[in-house]
This record gives structure tokens, sequence and C-alpha cells, in this order.
């Protein structure tokens, strides 16, 4: 009977992961350059982690996969990791919270129920978090450095979208509607509704026109936000903090010549945000967000201190990409007979090329080298017999040294 895999999961084949480990490293590099540390955390942590405080909307919290972690009757429910921020906030109380500034990195693998298996279930995220600076420079920087990634991933410069939870939050709260539905709301625009804000009927012809402008306009500098306070004038006071935040952050970006838009209803993500939000699009696809959580970190049971972070989400980028890593020429050496002798020699030959930096594989009885442009078969005598496949060009060579250095030169 023939057994397919998971559905929504995926197989990555060798192509795949040429690609997979090229984007983390080249993740790595760029975020080690910027001072970021390595963590990682558990794939399975309590539930209560992302339901006691409200932490995830109830549309992401029926997508977890949780089962109790069985110790009788008293086992704790779990979950597999749903995202990766949250994990880390909880790594940061437990163990780094008398440092005042924290970068931290990860490369980790999120799950999420999706029940037609059309989409992804297990998801890579290559993340950081920036946790103790609140100023807006700090959450410049977030979207710089995932810029910089893409960039030089070779995908270009990212499509930026700029929102802001504050705004959201201040624009809801205007409605006159009570907490739970003000939580009701910005939970569904949070997963992608935002036209939930203008779903809402109030008698306020004032504010259903600013909530039109909000959702509709679009920008690109920091003029484009004073223009928005001018038009809002003084009759939408609580909205001016946010603005303001997004102006510095504009301002910051403007400054490293950065590109952006600011989109209010580009405001997808977790309802721990409290602060700026940005989405990374390229090619019209989304590869990857963040946002600021100040108050994230105090309700995981860590002391009350601002935070940051983005994810970029592998899966989507190696998709993007034409290849991974270009490949080494591969080398397959074979023995012209069955003496002990020559096997010894083949093996000192093929361990001379891995130590110079090549890709050999040994023949083992009629191995394929329809992959390989090399073909070197030990002859007897410290005889090498080089096969230049492709070119169809072949030369007799009389030791390991000779063999290295006619294939430097051509290569």
């Amino acid at each position: 009977m023939k057994t397919d895999r998971c559905k929504g999961m995926r197989d990555l084949l060798p192509e795949d992961m040429a690609k997979f480990r090229r984007v983390e490293e080249v993740f790595r590099r760029c975020s080690s350059r910027w001072g970021y540390e390595e963590v990682r955390t558990p794939t399975l942590e309590y539930l209560h982690l992302f339901t006691a405080v409200g932490t995830l909307t109830p549309g992401m919290l029926g997508r977890v996969y949780s089962f109790l972690d069985w110790d009788g009757w008293s086992g704790e429910r779990v979950v597999l990791r749903p995202e990766g921020t949250i994990p880390v906030a909880r790594l940061y109380s437990e163990n780094l919270s008398g440092l005042k500034t924290c970068r931290l990195s990860y490369v980790s693998n999120i799950f999420a129920f999706e029940e037609t298996g059309k989409e992804r279930r297990e998801r890579w995220q290559c993340g950081v978090e920036l946790i103790g600076p609140s100023q807006p420079s700090a959450d410049a920087e977030l979207v710089m450095l995932a810029a910089e990634v893409l960039n030089e991933l070779g995908l270009g410069q990212p499509e930026i979208r700029l929102s802001h939870a504050g705004l959201i939050k201040a624009l809801i709260a205007e409605l006159g509607v009570d907490a739970a539905e003000q939580t009701h709301i910005f939970d569904q625009v949070l997963e992608g509704n935002i036209k939930a804000l203008g779903e809402v009927d109030t008698g306020n012809a004032e504010l259903k026109k600013a909530i039109s402008f909000l959702l509709e306009v679009k920008g690109n500098s920091p003029g484009f936000i004073q223009n928005i306070k001018a038009l809002l004038g003084d009759n939408l006071t609580r909205l001016e903090h946010a603005l303001n935040d997004m102006t510095q952050i504009a301002e910051c970006l403007d400054a490293a010549q950065c590109p952006y838009h600011i989109d209010v209803a580009s405001g997808m993500g977790f309802e721990y945000y409290t602060g700026a939000m940005f989405q990374f699009h390229i090619a019209g696809k989304r590869i990857g967000g963040g946002g600021r959580y100040d108050d994230l970190i105090s309700l995981v049971g860590g002391p009350h201190v601002p935070a940051s972070g983005f994810a970029l989400f592998a899966g989507q980028i190696i998709d993007l990409l034409q290849t991974g890593e270009p490949d080494m020429p591969r080398m397959l050496v074979q023995a012209g007979d069955n003496s002990v002798e020559c096997q010894r020699s083949c093996s000192a030959i093929a361990r001379s090329l891995r130590e110079a930096g090549h890709i050999a594989s040994l023949e083992h009885g009629g191995s394929d080298a329809g992959g390989y442009r090399w073909v070197i078969t030990i002859l007897g005598d410290n005889r090498l017999r080089l096969l230049d496949r492709p070119a169809g060009k072949e030369s007799e060579l009389k030791s390991a040294d000779e063999l290295l250095k006619a294939l430097g030169a051509a290569e």
C-alpha cells in the first residue's frame, strides 16, 4: 500500500534544502552583523503560555495542535509551537531578564492546523527579537535588517508596508463599543479582515469619514503622516501618539534610504502587538512581518520591558529563489580493479579531494556517473585517469598532487 505524506506537510528535496540552507546562512550572517545572538526554544510549550493572557487571537488558538502531556490524570496540556515570539519572550523572562538590551535571533518551525491540507501546517521562520529599546529607531532597525537579508538573498528590495496597532486600537476605541467588542474587532483586523472597522454602526459621521480615509490612503513619507493629522483635526486626539510614532519610524527609514509604504489596512499580526506593525512583500507574496509588543513579556511572567521583532517565512522565500548556492563540480572516484590496494588508493584520493574542498564520492558497484563532472579512475602504480565528462577529455596523471593541480587549472 502506498503511504503518502501527511496533508499540509512538505518534503524538502536536495534542491529545496540547498535553498533553505542558503536562507539560513544569509539570515544568520546578517543578524549576527547587527549584534543578534541565536537561541532555540522547545517545539513543545504549555498551552496556557498562549491562552492565559490572551496572547493569540481566537482564530489562531483554534488552529494550534494541542494534546495532554500524559502524567496520569494530572497531565498538562501542551502545544506544538504555534509561533516564534511568545516562546522567546518566555525564554527571556526565565533566563535573560537582567539584560538591559537583548538582541535574539532564531530559526524554528511552527505548526498551525489547516483542515483542507492545502496550506502548510508546518512552517519555518527566521526571526529576531529586539528587547529593551522603546524608541522608534529600534523598529526601524528591524525593518532595515529584514530588507538587508532579502537583498543579500538576491530577491531585491521588498515592499515594506507600515501600520500601527495603537492607531487601529484608537480608532476602535472611538467607535463607542464595549471592551469585549473592541477586542473582537481588533482580532478580526489582525487576521486580515480590515473591513471589520468600517462595518460597525456609529452615528459619528466624522469618525466614519476618518476611518474610511485611513483605510484607503497610502503614502511613503513623514510628511504624508503629518497631512493625515491635519486632515483629522483635533477631534481624534487618541490617534496622535500612534501617528507621531509612525512619523519617527518613517524619518529613520528615510534617513537610511529604506523605501516603505504607510498602509494602515496592512495591519495583520498578533493580538499582543501594541505599536508599529510591518509586512514584507516580494512579487505580491507576503514573506514576513513583525511589530512592537511592549506588554508581552510582562504577560508571560517577566518584567515590563518594551520589545519588538519580526519573522521571515523561509518556505515562501525558498519558493522565490531561483537556485541554492552554486553547485561545486562533483567527482566520482572509482577503482580500476578489485584489489585491496586499489580500494585503499580510492579512499586516500577521495579523502585528499575532500580535504582540498572538493565534493568526492566513492563508486560502489556501478554507481551512475551522470551527476558528476569528473570521473577519476585509480589504475594502480599511483596512476590516475581523469575524465572531464562534459568535454569528453581524458588525461592520465601520476599522483594526487598532479590531480589537484589539473583540477585547479580546469576550474
